[in-house]
């Protein structure tokens, strides 16, 4: 493993260099994978495992039409490649369980009985295991129990490996029954095109997962969006020059120039104005919202937001509901503005 320095702390990570590819077709050359769930994570690692030459199934139900009918284009084959989950699960000798955590919680009792003595369960998110007192997902104590958690959506995953890039993950072990549950886990994060892998815990995993989600990934950033949006439309200004100032130039100018090099050569890049407010008015908005994080992350760790998650996304109107809250947003002046803007852009 790689010693790298993060701001003053040492951690140790795992890189492709060190871990090629063939590395983890010699350590997995007798197992057969079935990923379980063709929804958001499960396409993306089954076709990186597929292309990387790796023994892959998908258990998907057919039940779900949408998700089976994806299978088959994408060249599973029924039958052979492509099966119900049951009979997927007790094909494999590695069960990586990709649906929902609401979906992990229903299916549990189809998916316990199938594994065998010696065989790997597979997680991309600690939730289930961390929150077992509500998902009620304990796994036999005669199997690995394992995690690689892409940090990116399945479309990312996909994207990065085509491009031959990659997305970094970080991986854990729960339970090592078989001395090679470590093993199993990097070769699967190679596997699966990991960039690089950094270690964690189960907890850590979803402690951190379920925080940045609600924060500066997605509701933060949103909502931050929405009320800077909203005061310059309160003061006159048009949908597209607030749009342009709150959407367009962070996504196709400024967030570029962070992913490049950093915050600071972003701000050195920009005007002298740009600098100083910029300057001035971090520690202002860190005040503002470090008391919302820290109620975040309370709620996280003692399972409030899991509760929220099992009984919004469990119920049997969930799919109408979260299609109505989106319908809102997509419907929201500010992403209408969006919608134009994105038709101007240069080769649209």
């Amino acid at each position: 493993m790689a010693k790298i320095n993060f701001g003053g702390v040492v951690e140790e990570v795992v890189t492709r260099e060190e871990f090629p590819v063939s590395k983890a077709r010699e350590i997995l050359k007798n197992e057969t994978i079935a990923v379980i769930g063709y929804g958001v994570q499960g396409p993306a690692q089954s076709l990186n495992m597929r292309d990387n030459g790796f023994s892959v199934i998908i258990g998907q139900a057919p039940e779900f039409k949408a998700d089976w009918d994806k299978a088959v284009t994408d060249g599973w084959v029924p039958g052979e490649t492509l099966f119900p989950v049951e009979e997927a699960a007790k094909k494999a000798t590695i069960i990586q369980y990709l649906v929902s955590d609401a979906a992990q919680r229903a299916l549990w009792p189809v998916i316990k009985p199938c594994l065998n003595k010696g065989d790997a369960l597979y997680f991309s998110h600690g939730f289930s295991i961390t929150y077992k007192e509500q998902t009620g997902v304990v796994p036999p104590n005669d199997v690995d129990v394992i995690l690689v958690a892409p940090k990116g959506s399945g479309t990312s995953v996909r994207r990065n490996f085509l491009a031959g890039t990659g997305i970094n993950s970080s991986y854990a072990v729960f339970r090592d029954a078989t001395g090679r549950a470590l093993d199993r886990t990097l070769a699967i994060g190679i596997a699966v095109g990991s960039g690089y892998l950094f270690p964690t815990t189960f907890e850590q995993e979803v402690y951190s997962d379920l925080t940045g989600e609600r924060g500066v990934l997605m509701g933060a950033l949103a909502g931050i969006m929405d009320a800077q949006y909203n005061v310059l439309r309160a003061h006159g200004h048009t949908p597209s020059e607030a749009f342009n100032e709150t959407v367009e130039e962070l996504t196709q100018s400024l967030i570029r120039l962070v992913d490049e090099n950093g915050m600071d050569w972003m701000y050195r890049n920009c005007s002298a104005t740009a600098q100083r407010g910029a300057l001035d008015w971090r520690p202002r908005f860190t005040e503002a919202v470090k008391p919302v994080f820290e109620d975040l992350y309370a709620r996280v760790k003692d399972g409030r937001e899991c509760k929220r998650v099992l009984d919004s996304t469990g119920g049997p109107n969930y799919k109408d509901e979260l299609e109505k809250e989106l319908k809102e947003l997509r419907e929201s002046e500010i992403w209408q503005a969006g919608a134009q803007v994105r038709k101007l852009r240069p080769g649209k």
